[in-house]
């Protein structure tokens, strides 16, 4: 008798959210649950942005802008034209569909859901079967020392294009934070048979999470297998800054710097045959 493989992954963004839309369309239908980055997240325009989490889920729905990797298909503007003819801040982008997501999503905080049960929710009338859970319900935020000062992540990776140099990086909030329950419930079940570690940015997508107290050591107490598919090829990051962070940071930027990086606690690191 066969039993379905239970998988949880990490991930940020759009990288991650690649691998764990393969994942979650198996022929084997294991059973996969997403924990997904939080350190991205920001208030703007008096709203509650997550990014990576609209990214996993919209591209898990199948509704994810394909050119972009971000935001949603067949997307209208008709609010950041409005926005932008009265003067306001557009250099992120909401379009209208994703403005009324982020809309509920801050209304539904201010009257007491927790970002687990908000996240649960939309994936659920989006129609995702697959678990999607937020690191933390606990607010993190990815903080980059830059030559041009202290930069928000959106502020540094979206308003500056990556430009900055970066000298460390502060994960503002994690020394108080908690792994969302059903996280914190998944690293202590004996019957996960893998842990993954998306494509993601090491520094900006996956250490948020691991930053957590209790997480890193969670991971490398379990008796599951810890598997990281590296975010590099050939020397080149897959998606996003990691191969020039990488290098601002004083590390190589080849996959052996990667698996170096995560070598306390990963058990298999997956690379490309470039490499």
């Amino acid at each position: 008798m066969t039993t379905t493989p239970k998988i949880v992954a990490l991930c940020g963004g759009v990288g991650g959210a690649k691998l764990a839309l393969g994942l979650a369309s198996l022929e084997s239908q294991p059973d996969i649950s997403i924990v997904v980055n939080t350190g991205d997240d920001f208030n703007h325009l008096g709203l509650t942005i997550c990014p990576d989490i609209d990214t996993v889920t919209y591209t898990l729905a199948g509704i994810a802008n394909p050119d972009s990797g971000w935001g949603r298909a067949q997307e209208t503007w008709s609010f950041m034209e409005a926005l932008e003819a009265l003067g306001g801040d557009t250099w992120f982008r909401l379009g209208d569909k994703d403005l009324a997501l982020n809309t509920l999503r801050t209304q539904l905080l201010a009257s007491g859901w927790s970002l687990s049960d908000v996240t649960s929710q939309f994936a659920h009338r989006l129609g995702v079967a697959t678990e999607i859970i937020p690191m933390s319900d606990d607010p993190v935020r990815t903080i980059l020392k830059t030559e041009n000062g202290d930069l928000a992540f959106q502020d540094y990776f979206v308003r500056l294009k990556c430009e900055p140099a970066v000298s460390s990086i502060e994960f503002r909030g994690a020394e108080s934070a908690a792994p969302a329950p059903r996280f914190a419930a998944l690293l202590e079940d004996t019957s996960v048979d893998a842990f993954v570690i998306c494509p993601s940015n090491p520094f900006i997508s996956i250490e948020p999470i691991l930053a957590i107290p209790s997480v890193r050591e969670s991971l490398t107490r379990h008796a599951a297998p810890v598997i990281c598919v590296s975010p590099v090829v050939g020397g080149q990051s897959i998606k996003g800054p990691t191969s020039k962070l990488m290098k601002e940071l004083n590390m190589g930027a080849s996959t052996w710097d990667i698996a170096r990086y995560y070598g306390d606690f990963i058990d298999c690191f997956v690379i490309d045959e470039a490499d």
